[in-house]
């Protein structure tokens, strides 16, 4: 018999012979959700936290120009703010948040940095290609790129799923990927860096998420096979996947329900900020991982070890 407890903030849950599955942990927010993705950071209660005001640049990125989809909220508005302060300047290419594209573009000019806002849809070839031409346009060279964009939907089976959510899903996270890295390359010279984000579901499989989950497992693949493609030419290649964090992406996939209950099974028991993955970025984007590529950068809590 399983028995569930509730105490404030922290929250129990008893199975049965298994005993605790899940012990304390901190709720970063209530039930919520949204109606479409990706999702609008700013409809979000609470809002996520993107910039540690104790974390102060030191010029690891100072002059670099780096594309970063999905850089309007969640990890990429964190990415970018954190690019900013290490002294790069930042393209964020997003598909329809304007608010928070916005939001994020004026946050990073107040801080007396450089952003340039591109909307589109990265499962166009087409649109790939403007992506990299106005970016040579606007800054005259790419140093980084940070493939983050991405969709997930939750559903409970594999029946489940339809023909359109399985293509829309894949022509996103992979199509979108492949495309503006294969538009980017060019322009690309030694001591460039290549970023791009799996998920700790790869490493444990979620059952609601198997075509998510899918296209995370074949960016890992694309970053090895890449990295050892271009490591010669010193153009490093590396992933990182996130565990739980509170972005849009979060309310705009699960059942309300379930949000509080995110990062519950980390061994830290609890979810995370986007600012708190900032700095792993900053690390793969620069210097400090000169003899880095072809990795996986598990950032997740303890959730998935090893």
């Amino acid at each position: 018999m399983d028995y569930d407890y509730n105490f404030g903030n922290n929250y129990y849950k008893y199975y049965g012979n298994y005993g605790i599955k899940s012990t304390v942990y901190n709720i970063l927010a209530p039930e919520q959700e949204q109606p479409i993705q990706p999702g609008m950071e700013y409809l979000m209660n609470p809002l996520p936290i993107f910039d540690n005001p104790n974390y102060i640049g030191s010029g690891k990125l100072k002059d670099k120009v780096a594309i970063i989809t999905g850089g309007d909220s969640g990890l990429g508005r964190a990415c970018s703010i954190a690019f900013v302060k290490e002294g790069a300047k930042v393209v964020i290419v997003y598909l329809n948040e304007d608010k928070d594209a916005i939001d994020t573009k004026k946050y990073i000019e107040n801080m007396g940095g450089s952003c340039y806002l591109i909307k589109g849809d990265i499962t166009s070839h087409k649109f790939c290609s403007d992506v990299v031409k106005e970016t040579i346009r606007v800054f005259g060279k790419i140093d980084i790129l940070v493939n983050n964009a991405g969709v997930q939907y939750q559903q409970d089976n594999l029946e489940c799923i339809s023909d359109e959510q399985f293509d829309y899903t894949m022509k996103v996270n992979i199509y979108g990927m492949f495309y503006l890295t294969k538009e980017a390359l060019p322009f690309m010279k030694s001591g460039s860096s290549i970023i791009n984000l799996s998920s700790v579901t790869t490493f444990y499989g979620d059952p609601q998420l198997i075509d998510y989950v899918t296209t995370k497992g074949a960016i890992v693949g694309f970053t090895r096979s890449l990295a050892r493609n271009l490591a010669l030419k010193n153009i490093r290649v590396n992933a990182i996947a996130p565990g739980f964090f509170w972005t849009p992406l979060q309310p705009a996939c699960w059942v309300k329900e379930k949000i509080p209950s995110l990062g519950s099974d980390a061994a830290m028991a609890r979810g995370a900020n986007p600012y708190e993955l900032a700095p792993t970025f900053v690390f793969l984007a620069s210097d400090d991982s000169s003899y880095m590529t072809g990795e996986v950068m598990h950032v997740n809590g303890g959730q998935v070890m090893g």
